[in-house]
């Protein structure tokens, strides 16, 4: 079910990502505390390196799937 916003409101939503999906913005949940993607490197074989606003680093294989949440914006 989908819930009503005005117009040109930003919305959260749960997202299942990889390392071909995911987007700077991303919050992702690490250890019991939301991490927001600022920056993503490209590294061999698909894989991605991902750093939070924190200063920290995770690296997505190709065949890891998280779920994330992502501000989508309602028009």
């Amino acid at each position: 079910m989908r819930q009503w916003a005005p117009s040109g409101a930003l919305l959260a939503q749960p997202v299942e990502i990889t390392s071909t999906t995911v987007q700077r913005g991303d919050i992702i949940q690490v250890g019991g505390r939301a991490c927001r993607v600022s920056n993503l490197f490209q590294l061999p074989q698909g894989a991605k390196q991902l750093l939070f606003e924190s200063g920290e680093l995770l690296t997505m294989h190709t065949r890891t799937r998280l779920l994330a949440v992502r501000m989508l914006r309602r028009r």
